[in-house]
């Protein structure tokens, strides 16, 4: 990260501070044991700071995660005007939004590059202002991931849309209406785009095949104690009536799901037992039983989930990632390293992202058995991990090298640590709390 962009980041989240070190070094081996809080939801946090866009008044989210994410967000929405104010309590992070001054004007590429989920202000700044002007998102190199659903889908609401020179240019100087609009899959970002443009849009919206995932959900609940009336969740076909008055709003972010499912597999692989705080295993999805299946016991109780080895130790396990409630794409990385270790074999294949599988050959520097052919993982359980130099190549890859290095004999150092903190909120810190040998260096 450049000098300018952590400026720029510490003016918009004072919170942030960069990491000091380059590499993570882990050495495994030491069964995890104690507490490890689940914090606020990546996948949810983003949309929710970005319905702010649409009200002038006060929006007060709690149980933020303090991610890389995160600040980056809150440096865009800075530059678009909006005031953040923060505090930290023994919760956790919370912010206050007040974007009564919003400014629709273009937003520069070094920070929307940084994050996929920049692409969501196109129709938060459509709803608000009529008009809006950005970058190309970026973020992980997981596929393709076009935007032809968002602007498909705003097009069908009357928003006139150019693309050219990697720029996108939208512009709705009547406003936005209702409209019936089909998704040729239930995709997450489009659902929330469209989302958050229906709320200020004259008439009834009515989104079909939308995704189901909680985070939808979370997203919905934060619009309606705005005033929005939501109908449909947790189903496919999403119903928003817009144009009502908007008022400010107070939200707790859900926990997050997928740093759940990742310290039970880091938990599993090191043989210990760690309760996850907050967490809540309803959640997973399809990932909940597949975790049993490869002998991860995820055991409720008050407060959260503790997680742990199955008496008869893990096992090779196959699993297809889908939309939710399937086995979700985030937990493929993680729960591969988890099987790398795992007794007999387990055939992984992933639907969702055709590039999701870049990890596999850092795994392999570790020593795991992995075979792909086509958009199958084969993964033959190794009898032992062993340390080595890796590098994090996305968000969840880096998640899968931290559970992998947890288990191996040795020392294990990764770099490209952005990724990692990009998406999990002091995740070092919380691991050395529960006995972990890490530290950057």
């Amino acid at each position: 990260m450049t000098d300018l962009a952590a400026l720029s980041l510490q003016s918009a989240a004072p919170w942030w501070q960069p990491q000091a070190g380059r590499a993570l070094v882990i050495r495994g081996g030491r069964p995890l044991a104690g507490t490890y809080p689940i914090s606020g939801a990546k996948n949810a946090v983003l949309p929710l700071m970005v319905s702010s866009v649409l009200t002038p008044h006060l929006v007060t989210l709690h149980n933020v995660p303090a991610s890389l994410d995160v600040a980056v967000l809150a440096a865009l929405l800075q530059r678009l005007g909006a005031d953040l104010r923060w505090s930290t309590t023994d919760e956790g992070l919370s912010v206050t939004i007040c974007a009564d001054r919003i400014q629709p004007g273009r937003i520069e590429t070094d920070l929307v590059a940084r994050m996929r989920a920049s692409v969501l202000l196109l129709g938060a700044l459509l709803a608000r202002s009529g008009e809006a002007r950005l970058p190309m998102p970026g973020g992980d190199a997981i596929g393709l991931r076009g935007i032809d659903f968002h602007v498909a889908g705003l097009r069908a609401m009357g928003a006139h849309i150019d693309l050219a020179g990697g720029m996108i240019h939208a512009r709705a100087p009547a406003g936005l209406k209702g409209a019936d609009i089909r998704l040729s899959l239930p995709s997450v970002g489009a659902t929330e785009n469209l989302m958050l443009a229906a709320v200020c849009a004259r008439g009834t919206t009515v989104i079909r095949n939308a995704a189901r995932e909680p985070e939808i959900a979370d997203l919905a609940r934060c619009l309606a104690a705005m005033g929005v009336t939501i109908t449909g969740l947790d189903s496919h076909t999403l119903v928003i009536e817009g144009g009502a008055p908007l008022t400010g709003a107070v939200h707790t972010v859900m926990p997050d799901r997928i740093e759940m499912g990742t310290l039970a597999c880091a938990a599993a692989i090191t043989d210990g037992a760690v309760l996850l705080r907050h967490a809540q295993a309803d959640l997973l999805g399809a990932a909940g039983p597949v975790l049993a299946a490869a002998g991860v016991v995820l055991e409720p109780v008050d407060g959260g989930v503790v997680a742990r080895r199955s008496p008869d130790g893990l096992a090779g396990t196959d699993f297809v990632t889908q939309p939710y409630p399937g086995f979700a794409t985030d937990l493929q990385a993680p729960v591969m390293a988890l099987l790398a270790r795992a007794g007999g074999a387990s055939a992984i294949t992933e639907t969702i992202f055709e590039q999701r599988f870049r990890h596999v050959d850092e795994l392999r520097k570790m020593g795991a058995d992995i075979t792909v052919r086509g958009r199958t993982a084969w993964v033959r359980g190794a009898a032992a991990l062993n340390g080595a130099a890796v590098t994090c190549t996305d968000v969840r890859a880096a998640a899968a090298l931290v559970i992998a290095a947890l288990g191996a004999h040795g020392e294990t150092v990764l770099e490209g640590l952005d990724h990692l903190d990009r998406g999990y909120d002091r995740i070092a810190e919380k691991l050395a709390a529960c006995g972990a040998a890490v530290a950057r260096v």
